[in-house]
């Protein structure tokens, strides 16, 4: 496959690492020019992802056109804040026979749409596209080394969601097809919330006990807003739902976790992300979930609590003494 990847951070640069060898040519997209320049000399995206070298055919370049000239497959893998103004610029370059590819896990805080939707409406003004979303417990370092992983490929278009299968999988990155977008990417986006909440109790020493029912109650609220918005109740059960929200609860590399644990050490929310190379984006999905949650009218009783503390309109103690006194009610 010809692939362009939009999005030169830790996970846009995992995923050209992994599917080089499955890549006739592969052209990865970075805003930093002096980024860009450093990855073609040294072949190590030394900000983002040190330690792991470029093999060929990754093409690091900052021109968009050149990036998306000939791609069959465009894979978007950029902050969720700079999506849409990142598809408007690469309209002019797209054209109908590209496969789309989202890997982007949030949700725009303006428009309240998913990344994939907000892809569509971009691309509608120009052509009818063929969406993909991709998503699944998947750190960037542990893709990058060539740990065993897999995740799902989500889409409406079930042919476009087998070429993507078939064209991205090899002997350690396996993808399994899905036809429920809608609830990957709810899966996907909301779980950074709830890995922010699993920093705080990390930080502030609480255990396993209530490490297990932060995962398990965060699950329910997701799955809740999921179905709500058109998702199917078994996606969250799977890969991109319970998987990605137990990897991103539970392990070291997950930046939201840290944003957590930050918080819970009682350092300022700005300290905490202004000292963060890249993006945590749970601090503005949380945002879009409670619009989201007013909208479809859903109980998220820790997305909520999370939304509070995030805005130092309460302690991480006080939201979780407001959860545990919450009224008693049914499973």
């Amino acid at each position: 496959m010809k692939l362009a990847i939009i999005g030169g951070g830790s996970w846009g640069t995992a995923l050209a690492i992994v599917l080089a060898p499955r890549s006739k040519s592969l052209r990865l997209w970075a805003f930093e020019e002096d980024l860009v320049q450093r990855m073609q000399s040294t072949r190590e995206n030394d900000i983002f992802l040190p330690g792991f070298k470029l093999p060929e055919p990754i093409e690091p370049t900052s021109d968009l056109r050149h990036a998306l000239a000939d791609a069959d497959i465009v894979l978007g893998v950029m902050p969720s804040k700079h999506a849409h103004r990142l598809y408007r610029e690469m309209l002019p370059h797209l054209h109908p026979s590209m496969i789309f590819v989202s890997a982007t896990k949030g949700i725009e805080h303006n428009g309240l749409l998913r990344m994939s939707e907000v892809m569509t409406e971009v691309l509608r003004a120009k052509f009818e596209p063929r969406v993909t979303v991709l998503s699944g417990p998947s750190f960037a370092r542990e893709v990058a080394r060539g740990d065993p992983s897999a995740i799902v490929i989500a889409s409406d278009d079930a042919t476009a969601a087998t070429h993507v299968q078939a064209a991205f999988s090899g002997p350690v990155f396996r993808l399994y097809t899905n036809s429920d977008p809608v609830g990957v990417e709810v899966g996907a986006a909301l779980k950074n919330v709830i890995a922010i909440s699993a920093g705080i109790c990390h930080g502030l020493g609480l255990g396993n006990n209530t490490q297990a029912a932060l995962i398990t109650r965060g699950l329910a609220e997701i799955t809740r807003l999921a179905v709500a918005m058109g998702g199917q109740p078994m996606t969250l059960s799977g890969l991109a739902g319970l998987g990605d929200l137990v990897l991103t609860c539970s392990g070291g590399l997950s930046r939201n976790r840290q944003v957590g644990i930050g918080l819970a050490e009682g350092r300022s929310l700005a300290e905490i992300t202004g000292s963060m190379r890249m993006i945590a984006e749970g601090v503005e999905t949380c945002d879009a979930a409670v619009t989201l949650s007013e909208k479809f009218n859903v109980d998220l009783p820790i997305t909520r609590q999370m939304y509070a503390v995030l805005h130092g309109k309460k302690t991480p103690q006080q939201a979780i003494r407001e959860l545990m006194d919450r009224s008693l009610k049914s499973e």
